[in-house]
């Protein structure tokens, strides 16, 4: 969370492109219920706003071009480096340490976007051994016919020992920008949209050394949220409560500030940690071997270091925070926006909880005690009222995680991409931007659930 009197950075990024378009259960026994009223809301509300697609299946990697990658098959098919496309010097802004890497690259088909977009958001999931890394491209034509420049969405490894993962700023073409992790229009009212686009993979190692990063999943997620400042009303359809780690973010103040100042901003990589416990994960003694013992869990310092992205300089790069939670055993992640609080409904009733972004006045949510230009939470479940109950790391101790938060309110301040600041000022909200965090091998049950919000 950021402080309502110091705006995160992503907030202020998006308020410029705003201003330019003027019971109880664990997994396994959540996911066997069913209960009544748990649908999810009608297809046709959410393709009209957001449309969803991923690279996958070992015939979805053979349906790219590959200039010196291979397409694995096998229980969870990936791309890997078959050979060489060739070599390439990076100088790591982060470090000014300039070394030559072996590359070869993966781009998508074209996907044409249900929905056409003003926003697109890129997710990947990765494992990069020491000595590789990757970097994620988007380029797409516009509704007038001309086409984006190849924008980079994302510098990523999973550690930090041979580059800095980093996104990049200043990348603009008059029409759109990246802000971010983001892909933006710059003037939405205008009417120009992102109607298709094409996603590039580069897989770097070090020479010689034959070892190669892997990637399970690639894709985007393209919208066109309207502007609103409030949304309609769902009607509760379900009474459940999965069964989450509770993590404080604000017991961590002033540790290792070098990630964005410690924990009182460590909202998504919490967040982030406690539904990938829920799915039965965390990090080994040997990867928490460099945190300092007397703070408690560690593993909240350990994943705050690890979604660090340090162009941005703080931990709340989304699809960063999804790349983290699928270096976990099985897990993927990815991000993308909910239409609605049956949509979370649908999730929860077969297990699957939710990491949800949203801002808000300290007067608009019951019970928060405070306000926040930008905060990422969990939602685990649902009140027999309706209500929202949600693991939000804002609280002054693990015990005081869990939260019951009024359904009108939350679902407001989440879904809106319009509010008052506390200044009284215009500025952008959200529209229902979300986490999610599930099996690489779903049951049925869960992935129905995850069709039905459009993930797949």
């Amino acid at each position: 969370m950021t402080r309502a009197s110091e705006p995160s950075r992503r907030t202020l990024l998006a308020a410029a492109v705003a201003a330019a378009a003027t019971g109880t259960a664990g997994p396994a026994a959540a996911a066997a219920a069913t209960p009544a009223g748990a649908a999810g809301a009608p297809a046709s509300a959410r393709s009209s706003l957001v449309d969803n697609r991923a690279w996958t299946s070992y015939s979805d990697w053979r349906s790219g071009t590959a200039n010196g990658t291979r397409a694995l098959a096998g229980l969870r098919p990936g791309l890997a480096i078959a050979a060489l496309a060739g070599t390439a010097d990076y100088t790591d802004p982060h470090t000014g340490k300039t070394a030559t890497w072996e590359y070869a690259t993966w781009t998508s088909p074209v996907h044409r976007l249900t929905a056409p977009a003003t926003e697109a958001v890129a997710s990947w999931n990765a494992h990069t051994p020491a000595g590789t890394w990757l970097q994620v491209e988007l380029t797409g034509t516009y509704s007038d016919g001309t086409d984006t420049p190849w924008y980079v969405m994302g510098r990523w490894a999973s550690g930090d020992q041979d580059i800095k993962r980093t996104s990049v700023d200043d990348q603009k073409d008059g029409k759109s920008g990246i802000w971010t992790d983001t892909f933006a229009i710059d003037d939405a009212a205008s009417g120009l949209r992102l109607v298709s686009y094409r996603l590039r993979l580069t897989l770097y190692r070090t020479p010689g050394s034959g070892i190669t990063p892997t990637v399970w999943r690639l894709g985007a997620m393209g919208s066109d949220i309207p502007d609103r400042f409030t949304v309609p009303a769902s009607t509760p359809g379900l009474a459940r409560e999965l069964t989450v780690p509770r993590y404080s973010q604000e017991i961590h103040a002033g540790q290792y500030p070098e990630y964005d100042n410690g924990g009182e901003a460590w909202c998504s990589p919490t967040s982030s940690q406690m539904i990938i416990e829920y799915w039965g994960r965390k990090p080994t003694a040997e990867q928490l071997a460099w945190t300092n013992p007397d703070f408690a869990d560690p593993q909240v310092c350990h994943a705050a270091r690890f979604t660090y992205d340090y162009q941005y300089a703080g931990c709340g790069n989304w699809p960063f925070n999804a790349a983290y939670a699928a270096t976990y055993k099985d897990l993927q992640g990815v991000v993308t926006r909910l239409g609605s609080l049956t949509d979370l409904e649908t999730l929860i009733a077969a297990g699957i909880p939710a990491i949800t972004s949203q801002s808000f006045l300290k007067s608009e949510l019951t019970g928060a005690g405070y306000g926040t230009s930008g905060h990422l939470m969990t939602v685990i479940g649902f009140t027999a009222d309706g209500d929202v109950i949600a693991g939000d790391p804002a609280a002054p101790s693990d015990e005081a995680v869990r939260r019951v938060y009024p359904r009108r309110e939350w679902e407001n301040i989440w879904l809106r991409t319009k509010r008052y600041n506390v200044s009284g000022k215009v500025v952008s909200g959200t529209g229902g931007v979300c986490y999610l965090y599930f099996p690489a091998h779903p049951s049925a049950r869960q992935r129905e659930a995850l069709e039905a919000v459009g993930i797949r």
